[in-house]
């Protein structure tokens, strides 16, 4: 909806990144959107920054120019 690129990582079907992430990120759930190598936060912050409209200026500004 935001019109930019991205990737993802599957952690249901990746019992080491699924036991591991939550401990290096120190964020205990899953979703979590992760921009140029930071975590923004987990499903309740990107919903409120979406609605907000913060989300999709956030990724347009990390997005590389074209």
């Amino acid at each position: 909806e935001c019109g930019q690129k991205f990737a993802y990582v599957d952690v249901l079907s990746n019992p080491e990144v699924r036991a591991n992430l939550p401990v290096f990120a120190n964020w205990p759930t899953f979703p979590q959107l992760w921009v140029n190598g930071e975590l923004v936060g987990g499903c309740d912050i990107i919903t409120e920054m979406h609605e907000k409209g913060e989300l999709k200026t956030l990724l347009e500004e990390a997005a590389p120019a074209e």
